[in-house]
């Protein structure tokens, strides 16, 4: 029941957001230069045709009608349609969700695989030589640019040693190897950034963790140390990093442009690339819309596990 109660008032607090969203996207979508009707016409075009353009589409009316005809549509699934691939914008969203999808999952992985340990490590064995190179490896991954990195990786890895494709994508249910092996090199470039950041704040949450009384309980109690940090210290540190972890999760669904330009993934940030080049504002407008709700769910989803991890709000 108090589950319920609490995932209530969440959503209560996600509908708003999201509305607020749609009208913030719509209208920064009204600041953009050009015109979409020139657009979809060509520049040799005469105002007739202009005029007729603009009845068809709805942009001779008034910014508000416009706005709740372009809402209307969004809550039955329809984002408008594109004028450079001649396709639904809720049909390319879809496509380009799955391989964005797969690309995130990935990234995630390898982030979580990496920077929790490694947290953990350096929290535990503070000061010593493996507290050094992690800190080490969590700032690298900070520092170093995601777009330099997957371009050296595509050196070594595809160019010299020919491990792994340069670039490209392969669905999974044409041939499965080939799509994991493609999603190698990108999902590293984003899972090391995220590991560094994670490593920094399990480390953070750990220390802290490391330094309360019920740990020290359990330590006098004769309990092993491996026991004390991963069963008592690690399940309360793990609480600020679900958070953060949700968070970069959401961001990563919302499409890393440099990342999947360089890789040619077809995902959401080369399609926002591309719609943006093109101006084909009814793309840019319905990918910018999906990833600001991608990114509420995501959010929406660590407070649900920080509920069910944190025994204080279920009493």
């Amino acid at each position: 029941m108090k589950f319920l109660t609490f995932l209530g008032k969440r959503l209560a607090l996600a509908i708003p957001t999201i509305l607020i969203v749609t009208v913030l996207v719509f209208l920064l979508q009204q600041l953009l230069p050009g015109d979409p009707a020139l657009a979809m016409a060509g520049d040799e075009v005469d105002e007739q045709s202009l005029a007729e353009l603009r009845i068809k589409y709805g942009l001779d009316q008034p910014i508000v009608i416009q706005y709740l005809r372009w809402l209307g549509g969004a809550l039955v699934g329809d984002l408008g349609y594109s004028i450079r691939n001649s396709v639904g914008v809720t049909d390319l969203v879809l496509t380009k969700l799955g391989v964005t999808m797969q690309l995130a999952v990935a990234s995630m992985a390898i982030a979580l695989l990496i920077g929790v340990p490694l947290g953990v490590i350096s929290a535990a064995k503070r000061g010593s030589i493996a507290d050094f190179c992690a800190n080490a490896f969590a700032l690298s991954g900070i520092s170093v640019p995601s777009f330099w990195l997957g371009i050296v990786l595509i050196l070594i890895f595809s160019v010299n040693l020919r491990i792994f494709p340069a670039s490209g994508y392969v669905p999974f249910s044409e041939d499965p190897w080939r799509c994991i092996m493609g999603f190698v090199l990108p999902s590293f470039v984003l899972g090391t950034g995220i590991a560094g950041v994670l490593m920094r704040h399990t480390r953070s949450a750990m220390l802290q963790s490391l330094g309360t009384d019920y740990v020290r309980t359990a330590r006098a109690k004769g309990l092993r140390e491996q026991r004390v940090v991963l069963r008592h210290a690690l399940r309360n540190a793990l609480i600020p990093v679900v958070t953060l972890g949700a968070i970069e999760f959401g961001q990563l669904l919302a499409g890393a442009v440099l990342t999947e330009q360089i890789f040619s993934i077809p995902g959401f940030g080369k399609l926002l690339v591309d719609g943006v080049l093109y101006r084909d504002y009814a793309v840019v407008q319905g990918l910018v819309l999906v990833a600001a709700i991608l990114f509420i769910l995501a959010s929406l989803i660590a407070d649900i596990l920080y509920f069910l991890i944190n025994p204080r709000l279920r009493s």
